[in-house]
């Protein structure tokens, strides 16, 4: 679990310094790795940053330093940990951390870290190679046997474009050439050639004809949403489960977060939770976690085609 903060384009140090103050503090605390893999990068009054406080400001700001080339990221974030180690001093000497504002903040900060340590470790203990190979099977029998087709179509604004299309297939156009001609889909330079798919992929009138056609066959004029088809199938088969390399980041990913969910429904329902922003009658049960999606859902499905 990662905790993200904006960042403004202008005024990126000072910006980067608001956002951080509370949490990357304390994150710093945690501890330099090795000093030959850990070199010092700067000193401040005799404080040392070092290449692992760097790394652990830019994983914290994560999306915010997307755009920078690795050099200027680099520079950035080293140039923003100065100005934290000089600003947080200034604000020792002013007492700000004696302030309940302050102490507030660095509790919720302080929370926030432990919730956020305990939960990644929860996730990594439950990613072993024997529980995502069971989802992986799992999820690969709901996926093994559902149908498959392979089609290509011509798409057109009219229903009397669409019988001038047939027409001239009928009289043994080429279907692939007469798409990239005719069709104004995106994929005609493709001759059409939609892939594979199954019968949710595409809008129902679409995969009605296209599910019923044998291959090699074309359709008569299909109108839809999108405007009027040409369809012809040209293969058909039973779909099979990606390979687990292909997604065993993303199994990776949901057998994280189920943990994750898992661990926390269990703490919550272990806590003594006592809602005291609404009356007793009108009391509403506490909102379990969100369950990660299924893999088999979203996960090792293609995405949708129009």
């Amino acid at each position: 679990m990662t905790t993200s903060f904006p960042v403004t384009k202008t005024g990126l140090r000072f910006g980067l310094a608001t956002a951080l103050v509370g949490c990357l503090a304390l994150a710093l605390i945690a501890g330099p790795g090795r000093a030959a893999d850990d070199p010092v990068l700067a000193k401040v009054n005799g404080a040392e940053i070092k290449k692992s406080d760097v790394a652990m400001a830019e994983e914290e700001l994560g999306p915010s330093l997307a755009q920078m080339d690795p050099a200027t990221k680099d520079e950035n974030v080293l140039s923003f940990l100065i100005d934290m180690k000089i600003v947080s001093k200034a604000a020792e000497d002013k007492k700000v951390a004696d302030s309940e504002e302050f102490k507030k903040r660095l509790a919720f900060a302080r929370n926030r870290l432990l919730m956020d340590s305990l939960l990644a470790n929860e996730g990594k203990a439950a990613t072993t190679p024997d529980a995502m190979k069971k989802v992986y099977e799992e999820a690969s029998k709901q996926i093994t046997g559902e149908q498959e087709v392979r089609a290509r179509h011509i798409l057109v604004e009219t229903e009397d474009e669409a019988k001038a299309v047939k027409a001239e297939l009928d009289k043994g156009a080429d279907f692939a050439e007469l798409a990239k001609k005719k069709s104004k889909d995106p994929g005609s330079a493709d001759g059409g050639d939609l892939g594979f798919f199954t019968k949710e992929q595409m809008v129902p009138e679409f995969s009605a004809v296209a599910f019923a056609l044998e291959p090699g066959k074309i359709s008569d004029p299909v109108k839809s949403q999108f405007g009027w088809h040409i369809i012809k199938v040209e293969e058909k088969r039973s779909r099979k489960a990606p390979d687990f390399e292909q997604v065993k980041a993303q199994i990776e990913n949901y057998v994280t977060r189920k943990a994750q969910a898992d661990f926390v429904a269990k703490l919550r329902a272990e806590a003594k939770v006592e809602r005291l922003d609404q009356p007793a009658a009108d009391a509403k049960p506490d909102a379990k976690p969100a369950d990660p999606a299924k893999p088999a859902d979203s996960k090792m499905a293609p995405p949708a085609k129009k």
